[in-house]
C-alpha cells in the first residue's frame, strides 16, 4: 500500500509540471511564416503591381483607422515604388479632403494636392483612443520596419549573409491572416481577439480582411492572402521608400571597394617590391 502510494505521488509530481509546461506552452507566439518578396536579398526591387494593390486595400479597408503621417502624395510617383506619374498622384490626392487655413486665418476644407500628406481620420489621439476602446491604432508608416521578432541561433547569424530584412512584413501577413477560434479554456478579455501572431494573443483589432473585400483592377486573386501580402508590401515601401536606391548605391561601394583593395594590393607590391 505504501509502495503504491509512493507511485502515485511520483506520479503527480511529474505529471504537474508537464502539464503546466504544456498550458504555458500551448499559448506561445509561433514564428511567422518566412514569404516569398520581389525586394528581398541585395538585388531585390518593389513590384510596383503590388505597392499599388496595397494601396488600395490601405484606402479601402485600413485607411478608417491607421494613419499613414509621413507619406505625401507627392511620394507615390518617386522613382522605385508604386509607378505612378505625377499627374497621376496629384488626381489621387484630389480625392481627398484636407483642413486649411485660408489667407484670412479661417478654418477651411479644401481638395488635396501632391504636396500634402495623408490625412489622418481622427483629429486627434484623444480621439483616435476614444474610437478604439482606449487604444489609439498604430501609424502605418513605419510599422513594417518597427515590427520583428527573434529568429534564433543560426538564423541571425545566416541573416547577416543572406541579407534578410523582411521579418516585419513577415510578421504583418502573419498577423493578418492569425485570427482564430480561441482555444478551449482560454477566456478573452472584453473586445479581445484571439491571434495567434499576436503577443498575449489578445488584440483589440477585429479581423480586417475578409475575401472578396476589395476588388482588383489587375485580376490578382480578391483573398485575405493575397490582401496581406499586397497590404504587407505597400508597408514596406512606406517604411522604406528608397530602398532600391540605397542597395544600388551600396553595390557600387562594394565594387569600389573590391577595386581600391586590389589596387592597394598591387601598389603594396610594387612599392616593396625593392625592398627585399
Amino acid at each position: 500500500m505504501k509502495n503504491t502510494l509512493k507511485i502515485l505521488v511520483l506520479a503527480a509530481a511529474i505529471a504537474l509540471p508537464a502539464a503546466a509546461f504544456a498550458q504555458d506552452h500551448a499559448h506561445e507566439t509561433p514564428p511567422p511564416p518566412k514569404q516569398k518578396w520581389s525586394f528581398a536579398g541585395p538585388f531585390g526591387k518593389y513590384d510596383p503591381g503590388q505597392l499599388q494593390r496595397g494601396l488600395k486595400v490601405y484606402k479601402d479597408v485600413c485607411a478608417s483607422c491607421h494613419s499613414l503621417s509621413m507619406v505625401a502624395f507627392r511620394n507615390l510617383a518617386d522613382p522605385g515604388g508604386l509607378g505612378y506619374s505625377p499627374a497621376q498622384a496629384a488626381a489621387l490626392a484630389s480625392e481627398y479632403k484636407i483642413k486649411d487655413i485660408d489667407d484670412s486665418g479661417q478654418p477651411i476644407e479644401r481638395n488635396g494636392r501632391a504636396a500634402d500628406y495623408f490625412p489622418s481620420p481622427f483629429p486627434n489621439e484623444k480621439a483616435a483612443q476614444a474610437a478604439n476602446g482606449g487604444v489609439a491604432p498604430p501609424d502605418m508608416s513605419t510599422l513594417a520596419k518597427a515590427r520583428t521578432y527573434e529568429r534564433g541561433f543560426p538564423w541571425f547569424v545566416i541573416d547577416v549573409f543572406t541579407q534578410y530584412q523582411e521579418q516585419g512584413v513577415d510578421y504583418i501577413v502573419a498577423l493578418l491572416k492569425g485570427y482564430k477560434q480561441a482555444p478551449a479554456g482560454m477566456q478573452m478579455p472584453p473586445g479581445g481577439n484571439y491571434n495567434e501572431m499576436f503577443p498575449g494573443h489578445s488584440i483589440a483589432m477585429p479581423p480586417p480582411l475578409q475575401d472578396g473585400q476589395v476588388q482588383y483592377d489587375d485580376g490578382a486573386p480578391a483573398t485575405i492572402d493575397q490582401y496581406a501580402k499586397d497590404v504587407a508590401a505597400f508597408m514596406m515601401w512606406t517604411a522604406e521608400p528608397h530602398m532600391e536606391a540605397r542597395k544600388r548605391v551600396g553595390f557600387q561601394v562594394m565594387i569600389f571597394l573590391i577595386i581600391f583593395g586590389g589596387l592597394m594590393y598591387f601598389t603594396k607590391k610594387k612599392v616593396w617590391a625593392d625592398a627585399h
